[in-house]
């Protein structure tokens, strides 16, 4: 027992805990040997029964991708334990598959007693989930503890039937062999071209008469124990089922179930190009979100764009549950909202009339980025180029007639105003290129917090349509005023801003929150601020181009702002926040049908996202830290 004793002392977990209790716990330790390699665990499917605390020997772990590969490969020595992560955040299955060595010694304590510790001793429990909130910071990490959705209908599919011919995709080749070659020769004919079906032809060759599938080599020869000598036209199906190339996708689709066969003809002209395999025909459709938004190019009504925006969110909550990344995911919502600002723009150009001066139509705030959420409204503002005095009145009355057009079309589809008035349609924003240039000197040299504050948007700025070059040419000029000598000022007041919202926990590592609707909750999107804040000063004091925070994050780190675990962390904490506030909107407007929000019920969380959580939370106000001392130093 004292020897027990004097190595519990040395295992991390257990050295928080007092003597007396320590030797309370070595009664209850059994202890297991393992002469030969044992598995002992399957990852997400064993359940832990004990907590495993090696002695001698070790434990091999790992992740197992979907091709069986071993991923993250641990050692878990002498004085480690293992279990506790599994028992307490993942339902009792074990996180990893494990192999213990031959000659590998344990001691083992029943889940339940573990369990009584953690609820006794605070710092116990805190060993093991700061320790499981830590590896959540790496993305390849929290990518296998993820757990599986179930699949969700697919919505997708059905939609994309519907707009696109089969001109638009890429048929197989036709692989064939006359009916009388022998059926092994046409099998090694599929091998070699690597086809599930092959065509078969009359004698001549031109023309042909019937097919030979995987499922035909099965059941009528292997099945039927049938010569495979004999020639592949005995064996061969019919009828062929053919559909033309400019017919809907849909039709195909249709045609195949109606007709039970799972390979199509395509014809063009009077002649056979290719066929089509109803697999891999569903399949491609199911996993292309660009499908969706070619669609929506497509679209030739202001009533179409408004059914493609309400679509949104049921292909946002079926990218996710595929496991898509929630940076890809901000990028197909954003393109989308890009695709249907052009056609708006485009259409009411059509309607009014050519513009009387060059301009641009530019995207600010959260779409500037490219990072919008399902709960986002309009940020633009259009600049057009300088005219001469007795032309000013005129050219822009127009862009603002326009702007108020293209605001209201937008709103009508359900990308509403925005309440803050950061849009075109605002006189504010619509201006000559001179006017912007005066703009940014003023919020730069001029700097005060709350315009700092209030114009931090601006910063943020994108070219959606017309001429780029004026948006590039107003860049060149903020670059110039952001200079070393003129923006101490205004970088000090942006890094203040940066710290001005405090990431939401109590000084006990709990969420502070506020009651909203009957709950008490915190604001995900306020959580996020910060990073997004920081990553900006960082990006206008290096001059890095571009708006979008990842990107930002990325050229930050290759200058050395950032370290290699700093940028890791950062990314992975905005894009964790990102992907919860995604499934959050994505689920009150689907399930709950009722306007999505970015308020987040601690409650409504499970202990595996509630400690990743508090771990992001905790690197965020590390890094407010830092750029306080970067920027502000007396602050």
């Amino acid at each position: 027992m004292d020897t027990r004793l004097a190595f519990l002392r040395t295992v991390e977990p257990f050295a928080f805990l007092p003597d007396e209790v320590l030797a309370g716990v070595v009664e209850l330790l059994e202890e297991v040997k393992y002469p030969q390699e044992t598995l002992l665990y399957q990852q997400d499917v064993s359940k832990l029964r004990h907590l495993d605390i090696v002695v001698e020997g070790a434990y091999d772990t790992f992740f197992l991708d979907s091709e069986q590969r071993q991923r993250l490969p641990e050692v878990y020595g002498p004085g480690t334990c293992y279990g506790g992560m599994s028992i307490l955040l993942n339902k009792k299955r074990s996180l990893r598959t494990v192999v213990a060595r031959a000659g590998t010694r344990v001691l083992q304590l029943p889940r339940r007693d573990f369990r009584a510790l953690c609820l006794a001793y605070e710092p116990f429990f805190q060993y093991f989930t700061h320790r499981f909130g830590q590896r959540m910071l790496d993305d390849e990490y929290a990518h296998f503890v993820k757990p599986a959705s179930p699949p969700e209908e697919n919505f997708l599919v059905a939609d994309q039937l519907f707009s696109r011919r089969i001109d638009s995709l890429e048929v197989r080749p036709i692989v064939a062999a006359p009916a009388s070659t022998p059926i092994f020769q046409a099998a090694r004919r599929m091998g070699t071209a690597k086809v599930s079906c092959l065509f078969v032809t009359d004698e001549s060759g031109d023309n042909l008469v019937g097919y030979c599938t995987d499922i035909t080599l099965r059941d009528a020869v292997v099945a039927k124990c049938l010569d495979a000598t004999r020639p592949v036209g005995e064996v061969a199906a019919t009828p062929l089922v053919s559909i033309a190339s400019s017919a809907y996708v849909h039709e195909a689709i249709l045609l195949m179930f109606q007709t039970k066969t799972r390979y199509l003809l395509v014809e063009r002209e009077g002649r056979y190009v290719g066929f089509l395999s109803r697999n891999k025909l569903l399949s491609d459709l199911a996993q292309s979100p660009f499908m969706f938004i070619q669609a929506v190019k497509l679209a030739q009504s202001t009533r179409e764009l408004k059914r493609r925006w309400d679509m949104v969110p049921d292909m946002v909550n079926q990218l996710l549950t595929r496991g898509v990344r929630p940076e890809i995911v901000n990028q197909v919502i954003s393109t989308v909202a890009d695709t249907i600002a052009l056609k708006v723009i485009e259409h009411v150009l059509e309607a009014q009339g050519p513009a009387p001066a060059r301009f641009a139509f530019m995207v600010l705030g959260s779409e500037g980025r490219q990072e919008q959420t399902l709960v986002t409204d309009q940020d633009n503002a259009i600049i057009y180029e300088d005219k001469a005095n007795e032309q000013r009145e005129k050219v822009r009355a127009y862009f603002l007639r326009f702007a108020e057009a293209v605001s209201d079309e937008l709103n009508h589809i359900g990308l509403h105003y925005c309440t803050g008035g950061f849009m075109a349609k605002n006189p504010k924003w619509t201006h000559s290129l001179s006017h912007w240039k005066r703009n940014y000197q003023a919020w730069i040299r001029e700097s005060v917090p709350e315009t700092v504050m209030q114009f931090a948007t601006f910063f943020d700025c994108r070219h959606l349509y017309g001429d780029a070059s004026l948006v590039q040419e107003l860049q060149a000029f903020v670059r110039d005023e952001l200079q070393a000598g003129k923006s101490e000022r205004f970088l000090f007041f942006m890094a203040k801003n940066a710290l001005q919202y405090e990431p939401p926990l109590t000084f006990f590592r709990g969420f502070r929150t506020f009651a909203q609707e009957g709950q008490q909750v915190f604001d995900l999107k306020k959580a996020m601020t910060p990073i997004v804040d920081l990553v900006r000063v960082y990006a206008l004091q290096r001059q890095v181009p571009g708006t979008n925070t990842g990107e930002r994050l990325a050229r930050l780190r290759e200058l050395g702002v950032f370290k290699e675990r700093e940028y890791e962390e950062l990314l992975q904490a905005y894009y964790y926040l990102m992907g919860m506030r995604l499934k959050k909107q994505a689920r009150q407007l689907i399930s709950d049908r009722r306007a999505a929000t970015n308020y987040l019920d601690p409650k409504a969380l499970t202990q595996v996202e509630q400690v990743t959580l508090k771990e992001i939370f905790k690197v965020i106000g590390d890094f407010q830290v830092k750029i306080k001392v970067a920027f502000t130093k007396a602050l």
